[in-house]
């Protein structure tokens, strides 16, 4: 599946229900990006928008309501660090394809680094559901 030019993250939520029965038959649903993609930007100012970010979407994905997660993830843009970590949503939109197919489901953080590629950067992945 491609991600839809835009990035709209309602209709890649959207994209990710319509998977989600797929689910149901084995089939294992992945979003593939990275918490900070800002190439432009890696070194040392990188580093506190990243660990921002890193650190709202734990909260939002893993420890926060999981019925508020979709709704907060429609917002992301306005999370600290966000817009230095994604100036472009091209490498988080994937996200909220994973998160429409386990919507209700709890979120785990399954991976963490604080030094991705030797920069100070804060990168996570995360699993929903069972």
């Amino acid at each position: 599946l491609s991600i839809c030019h835009g990035y709209d993250p309602a209709a890649h939520l959207a994209a990710g229900r319509a998977l989600a029965p797929l689910r149901d038959e084995g089939v294992l649903i992945v979003g593939s990006g990275f918490t900070y993609h800002n190439l432009r930007e890696i070194g040392p100012g990188a580093v506190e928008p990243s660990r921002q970010f890193s650190a709202w979407l734990d909260e939002v994905l893993v420890t926060g309501p999981v019925d508020e997660r979709s709704g907060r993830l429609l917002d992301w843009a306005d999370a600290p660090g966000a817009r230095r970590s994604h100036p472009a949503a091209d490498h988080l939109i994937p996200l909220m394809v994973a998160v429409g197919a386990a919507e209700g489901e709890p979120g785990t953080r399954f991976y963490h680094e604080t030094d991705a590629m030797g920069a100070g950067i804060s990168s996570s992945s995360f699993r929903f559901g069972r």
